[in-house]
């Protein structure tokens, strides 16, 4: 578990862990990032009242660097990512074991379902557990048991992440993708099964959720310079999206300032129509719920869905051009630093 400034979540990630039933010695490994917020304490309380809990130091804090020093430390044959922001389901460990030994799988996961706590973060949460939010990835509520294309966190075998060598600790987003790729070209199997479910926390403000999406749109981009059309068509949306908007407020300028006009500017007038559909799209789901199981419930939730969904893909967008004409380069998390947290109720 690699952790940074996560201290109104800690204990609760924690407890769900090693509440987890498993017919054999488990430990959790917490990876320190320099947290400013108290966690490490915390974490080191946490280690202190449970000899199962053990400390690695991540003083760069990139998320790929914090998991591989943990699995360096770690002492059995199972690697089970978790995410101090989460909360595994009763049952987790358990049934991802008899998945992994039933399927032969090198890497199994299940479903985020995200939750929140505040209007804002509930209108966050729908959103990441709907396809019209984050393009509908398995693992953000698919139904049927099969391979797949990556797992969210993983449980892993260890001799495999030996084979292929672990997460590339170049990759500050992503890292999951890219080595569940590797993990597929070695000729290994990823499963995804529904019967797993995390608990994901989003982040609780507007502008760290702009930021989360902006360094992981960068990073999707990077992972377009480097591997190509290995990405799902679905990652290029929120960028078509962005050069979209720029070409149509420019095609605007330029009928404003009557340098089109006639025909051609009625031709010209056919770019605004997709917008349009997008604009219709965003009012259907902040104020009819369309495309999310549960629909916002009250005005703000409704007004933040109507903010949030556009934020998402924007913001994603803008980060996706950036990385894939100039690579993401130093590009982090930045809604990670200095997080000041919702208080459990």
């Amino acid at each position: 578990m690699p952790v940074l400034n996560e201290r109104d979540y800690l204990e609760h990630a924690v407890r769900s862990v090693l509440g987890q039933d498993v017919a054999g010695p488990t430990e959790l490994v917490l990876a320190l990032g320099p947290s400013t917020d108290g966690t490490t304490a915390l974490a080191r309380r946490l280690a202190a009242e449970d000899d199962r809990v053990r400390l690695v130091d991540n003083p760069q804090a990139h998320i790929p660097v914090g998991l591989n020093a943990a699995i360096r430390a770690s002492r059995h044959p199972i690697v089970i990512r978790v995410d101090a922001h989460s909360e595994l389901s009763p049952g987790y460990a358990r049934t991802a074991l008899q998945t992994l030994q039933r399927t032969g799988a090198a890497n199994v996961g299940g479903v985020m379902r995200a939750d929140g706590r505040t209007p804002f973060q509930r209108a966050v949460a729908r959103l990441y557990n709907s396809p019209v939010g984050l393009g509908g990835g398995a693992y953000h509520g698919g139904a049927r048991e099969g391979e797949a294309e990556s797992a969210y966190l993983g449980v892993m075998r260890r001799e495999v992440l030996d084979e292929v060598g672990m997460f590339d600790e170049s990759i500050r987003r992503g890292e999951d993708w890219e080595l569940n790729l590797r993990i597929r070209q070695a000729g290994h199997l990823v499963w995804f099964d529904p019967e797993l479910s995390v608990t994901y926390w989003p982040r609780e403000s507007w502008w760290r959720l702009a930021r989360q999406f902006r360094a992981t749109g960068a990073w999707r981009g990077e992972l377009v310079r480097r591997y190509g059309r290995r990405n799902s068509l679905r990652y290029f949306a929120p960028p078509a999206l962005v050069v979209l908007t720029a070409l149509s407020a420019g095609i605007a300028v330029l009928q404003l300032s009557g340098v089109l006009r006639g025909v051609a500017a009625l031709i010209a007038s056919l770019v605004y129509l997709p917008l349009a559909a997008y604009l219709l799209l965003v009012l259907a789901v902040g104020f009819g719920g369309v495309g999310i199981a549960r629909g916002p419930r009250g005005i703000r939730e409704r007004l933040w869905t109507l903010a949030v969904l556009p934020t998402m893909h924007v913001a994603w967008g803008l980060g996706f051009l950036a990385g894939a004409l100039r690579g993401a380069r130093d590009t982090v998390d930045a809604s990670r630093l200095g997080d000041r947290n919702t208080p459990l109720p």
